[in-house]
């Protein structure tokens, strides 16, 4: 589903970002925090090779959001908690403001500071996360080799939303190192459980939406939309061996807690309109309040690199995030039934996004199915990640002669400290 209002590159006098194959053009403006040398960290749009810098375009009085300064902290929270209107009217401002022929060009060109050059930062204070089950393929796989094809699926899957409570203080920016956790697993082969470092580390690939409204009580899907600022690609990394010992009865608590590494750019979801896209047929009717008053996904490529400590990248995953089967807005509604409050920068990991062809897997226990099928890299066989492994996750949505692009989202797992005297 395109929309023809937006269905063409939007020129801007920045050359970089008129090419098709930049992830930042005019037509996107992801949301960003970046420092330069020993200066503080502030908030930025990155167009093209550059980032716009908001902070001090609002500091020079040449961007007036509020009475209040928006960019004074650097996070975006402060921008979030204005509300669509306040969105809306940022986007246009920026847009203006970088479009070709633009009148501020002379005055704005000063604010503009080379990627290359900066360091990027967590672009939200993060407030609570959530990480969903919400992708069928991947929920089909992994219940199929731990139940059987004929039991794959809990009998509430295809009715609701399932997800954990995760930690936001887990959750770091890409280019972030992941330590191999120590946790308690149970090899099949043992009579009782020993404490060392995980021996089967996993990625997932995912999604993750942004909340950029606060909301008390239940609300409807179409309201859960609204409230969705943007979204970034998170790796949901997963300790697969911590998991099977300690997820019944009550799902992932040490499994899930080493780390959550997000893209430091938020594509906001005003970019992501014109790829607007259904979430697949239904197998059973859902009730009325999860149904969609339209279409709820968007059409997003992804893929999944792995960059051995020797060697060069292998795409081991291409997939789209059209194949979840919950839309972040169905998610966010289910969450707020029992009361439970939404607040500005909680995130929504959208669940492993896998397609139905191995090579669209999202995750190593999909791809090596639980080690039994390894990976052939250039490096060797591959069933879960080795110490020095680095992680890029990729995404993008293709328009006509460009694209959205969220930058590399990429995480290198360094090996596990020792276990402790004590701890023996």
């Amino acid at each position: 589903m395109t929309n023809p209002k937006v269905a063409t590159l939007l020129k801007s006098w920045v050359e970089s970002a008129n090419s098709a194959t930049t992830d930042f053009p005019l037509n996107n403006l992801p949301c960003g925090v970046f420092s330069l040398g020993d200066e503080d960290p502030r908030c930025g749009v990155a167009i093209g090779d550059f980032i716009l810098d908001v902070t001090s375009l609002e500091s020079e009085g040449i961007l007036d959001l509020s009475d209040d300064p928006v960019f004074a902290v650097p996070f975006w929270n402060e921008l979030m908690d204005l509300g669509p209107e306040a969105w809306a009217y940022f986007r246009d401002q920026i847009t203006e403001m970088l479009a070709e022929g633009a009148s501020k060009r002379w005055v704005v060109e000063d604010h503009l500071v080379p990627i290359k050059d900066v360091t990027l930062h967590l672009p939200i204070m993060v407030s609570e996360y959530t990480d969903f089950y919400a992708g069928k393929h991947h929920a089909m796989n992994v219940g199929t080799m731990m139940r059987g094809a004929e039991n794959a699926l809990p009998p509430n899957w295809l009715h609701i939303p399932i997800g954990y409570n995760g930690r936001a203080s887990s959750v770091v920016v890409s280019g972030t190192d992941v330590r191999r956790p120590l946790g308690q697993t149970k090899p099949a082969d043992a009579t009782s459980p020993i404490f060392g470092p995980s021996r089967r580390f996993d990625f997932e690939l995912e999604l993750g939406a942004i909340v950029g409204r606060m909301s008390e009580g239940f609300i409807s899907v179409a309201e859960a939309d609204d409230n969705i600022f943007g979204y970034v690609l998170l790796n949901d990394w997963s300790a697969r061996d911590i998991q099977g010992w300690e997820y019944q009865p009550l799902g992932p608590f040490q499994s899930k807690a080493t780390a959550t590494t997000i893209s430091p750019w938020i594509v906001m979801k005003a970019a992501l309109e014109p790829f607007r896209t259904s979430t697949p047929a239904r197998e059973l009717p859902l009730l009325p309040y999860l149904r969609e008053p339209g279409p709820m996904l968007y059409d997003i490529a992804l893929e999944v690199g792995l960059t051995p400590e020797t060697g060069t990248e292998t795409i081991i995953s291409r997939t789209n995030y059209a194949q979840m089967y919950y839309s972040a807005a169905q998610q966010l509604c289910h969450h707020t039934t029992s009361g439970c409050r939404m607040n500005v920068g909680d995130l929504l990991g959208s669940g492993t996004i896998s397609g139905p062809e191995k090579s669209a897997r999202g995750s190593m226990i999909e791809l090596s199915w639980g080690g039994k099928e390894p990976l052939t890299l250039p490096t060797g066989p591959r069933s879960f990640l080795e110490d020095g492994d680095t992680i890029t996750l990729r995404g993008a949505a293709s328009g006509n002669g460009y694209k959205i692009g969220f930058g590399p989202c990429t995480g290198r797992l360094l090996p596990a400290l020792p276990v402790p005297d004590w701890a023996k």
